[in-house]
């Protein structure tokens, strides 16, 4: 991500950019944040399902955004250590948004549809968030990086929605 190209898009200062947001991370974590933000709230309203069901499929349909993304892979191949530790940690500009933004998406379903989750909200939300984290972005090793069909199976069984396999 290049702040100068950003700052004269914005027509300010390199300098006031990083006044207002600290550093280059930063910066990029805000604009992850509400990528996200705005992705969830897009499949949210475009969904047909309740319940469970809803939940499972507005994070696969964003899941599916995501790894579709093509600048966002590029940013991940280039920079990895960078991405996961702006995307991944706990104190970090992203996670703590993504976390309450399903904690959100789960009381919803809650108070419109009646869903019963199987965790405390906030349990549930940050498990879901660290499950599309490992199959995402983090875990190679395991050979799940990238797997979205596997993601979708285990939130789905986490959630206790049945899938036909």
């Amino acid at each position: 991500m290049d702040i100068q190209a950003i700052a004269a898009q914005l027509k300010l200062s390199r300098a006031s950019i990083y006044r207002w947001f600290g550093s280059r991370d930063a910066v990029l974590g805000t604009v992850l944040a509400g990528e996200f933000e705005g992705l969830l709230a897009r499949a949210d309203a475009r969904r047909r399902s309740t319940g469970a069901r809803r939940i499972l499929d507005v994070l696969n349909r964003v899941n599916r955004w995501m790894t579709d993304n093509e600048p966002f892979r590029r940013y991940f191949e280039n920079e990895p250590l960078a991405g996961l530790r702006i995307l991944t940690t706990t104190d970090g500009p992203v996670q703590p948004v993504v976390v309450a933004a399903v904690a959100a998406l789960v009381t919803r379903a809650e108070t419109e549809d009646g869903y019963r989750p199987p965790l405390d909200t906030d349990l549930l939300a940050y498990t879901l968030v660290r499950l599309g984290e490992a199959f995402l972005y983090n875990d190679n090793v395991a050979g799940i990086r990238g797997d979205i069909e596997r993601l979708h199976e285990v939130q789905a069984a986490l959630l206790g929605v049945a899938e036909s396999r």
